[in-house]
């Protein structure tokens, strides 16, 4: 992998190898906000954003009412020029996880008759000027 920036750091571009995760969450956090837009613009009722509980976070639970489903949504946001696909990063671990999620959303909350599935939003961020993310949008991913 060729990082953005040498191991001294970047005066000029502003990149230094120890403010790294701190790029990171900031990608995170901006994928998570176009994810709810994308969400919502198709029809999808935000139920909750960074939904913690003793099993985990889920980064959104979602009402699809075109499905008549609820669905915790996974949010994987990638910088343009990544190796792998956002959503590949979902491993078993997390999909466990995101599963129990699900779970104690439902044993926690009155949803009626509603089922629960898992989401994932895609969300690669173009590294030109003035272009748009691509998102991509897996309902029922596993």
């Amino acid at each position: 992998m060729v990082w953005p920036f040498n191991t001294k750091g970047d005066k000029q571009s502003g990149t230094d190898p120890r403010n790294f995760s701190n790029s990171t969450k900031v990608i995170g956090a901006r994928g998570e906000k176009l994810a709810a837009k994308f969400l919502r613009k198709r029809g999808c009722k935000l139920l909750a954003t960074n939904y913690r509980c003793p099993v985990g976070e889920g980064d959104i639970i979602i009402l699809d009412k075109s499905a008549g489903e609820l669905a915790v949504v996974e949010v994987k946001t990638r910088s343009e020029g990544q190796r792998t696909l956002p959503e590949s990063a979902v491993n078993a671990e997390k999909q466990k996880r995101l599963r129990k999620i699900a779970k104690y959303y439902l044993d926690t909350h009155e949803t009626g008759e509603l089922g629960m599935r898992i989401d994932v939003v895609s969300i690669t961020i173009p590294t030109a000027p003035g272009a748009k993310p691509e998102i991509r949008h897996i309902p029922n991913a596993f």
